[in-house]
């Protein structure tokens, strides 16, 4: 059996050999699968027919919590059986949001009072992001509409009154074009001219949750890890920018950690393997009272910002040498 696996993916390596020919690969090409059977990637490796067109490819992971890389109905009509890695770098994520508005507020608020938050999407991410917040003292306003009309007993708002009365917005949403919900340009020029109240707009969901156009005319301060048009992001929005980094806010120790131990655990469950398994704590692990200082002393996004700015035509370089930096506990 050959199994190819993108080459950033750590903690896999010398595990999966036992069970195929092993290969791993910077940049994953069709003539790369046409023989292989198991397919292990991230989010820069797009899996659909141009790629898994007349390959033999029955399996594919993603160490990764989003599947918007993957056209998921190709898959379905050809029997490819797909799984991800949903929630593993959640605490990672919530540590960037929070640090960086930890980062904002000693530049821009000035009131006794902490900000308002607007949570956009609360998933794994979200729900972490909500409970440090209000554990942290922020008032929290979240918008859910599929898991509102599941019945789940949180109490959501609709996403006007979110946008006209949060000081902060953060998306974490996964990217969609259709259904009831899409959220494809989402945080567009109407979304901003009704957010009037908000002066931080966050984006560590997906690049295109938010359109870049939108955000440049926006007055208000923003903090991006997720761009538009991944590596080629926009140089007047990074400039604009409080906080840039390259999509590198769940890239943790653990959370890398999590994604690999998912793959492991589907191969084992999807072949009957035994790959021993990596331990690692939970993905919704994290502090159970967080503290701001604390939280911003685990890690400063302004330095991630410093570099990025310095080194904009190496976004794609930076993000995968990016030093794993351990999660906040």
């Amino acid at each position: 059996m050959k199994i190819v696996v993108e080459s950033h993916i750590p903690y896999l390596r010398g595990r999966l050999e036992p069970y195929g020919t092993v290969s791993y690969v910077d940049n994953i090409t069709a003539d790369d699968v046409r023989d292989a059977s198991v397919l292990l990637v991230r989010t820069r490796t797009r899996c659909d027919e141009a790629l898994l067109g007349g390959s033999k490819v029955r399996f594919i992971g993603s160490a990764t919590i989003g599947t918007d890389h993957i056209d998921l109905e190709y898959c379905t009509r050809h029997g490819i059986t797909v799984c991800n890695a949903p929630g593993c770098n959640a605490p990672a994520v919530a540590q960037w949001v929070l640090a960086s508005i930890g980062q904002w507020m000693m530049r821009h608020w000035q009131s006794a009072e902490m900000p308002t938050l607007g949570i956009v999407g609360v998933g794994h991410v979200g729900s972490i992001v909500a409970r440090w917040a209000r554990q942290l003292g922020f008032s929290v306003l979240l918008n859910d509409p599929p898991r509102q009309a599941r019945g789940d007993e949180e109490s959501f708002v609709e996403l006007a009154q979110l946008v006209g009365q949060s000081d902060i917005i953060t998306f974490h949403t996964p990217l969609t074009k259709q259904g009831q919900w899409p959220t494809w340009h989402m945080c567009d020029s109407d979304f901003l001219r009704h957010a009037q109240h908000c002066r931080l707009l966050m984006n560590a969901a997906r690049g295109a949750v938010c359109d870049t156009a939108a955000l440049l005319t926006w007055q208000g301060h923003t903090a991006i890890d997720c761009w538009e048009n991944e590596p080629h992001i926009s140089r007047e929005l990074l400039e604009k920018s409080l906080i840039a980094t390259p999509h590198i806010a769940g890239y943790s120790l653990e959370g890398k950690m999590r994604g690999a131990a998912m793959m492991i655990d589907a191969l084992n469950r999807h072949f009957g393997w035994d790959i021993e398994p990596l331990i690692v704590a939970a993905p919704a692990c994290g502090a159970v009272r967080p503290t701001l200082p604390g939280i911003m002393g685990s890690y400063n996004p302004l330095a991630d910002t410093a570099t990025l700015k310095a080194m904009p035509d190496r976004f794609e370089h930076l993000r995968n040498t990016y030093s794993l930096r351990p999660e906040y506990q």
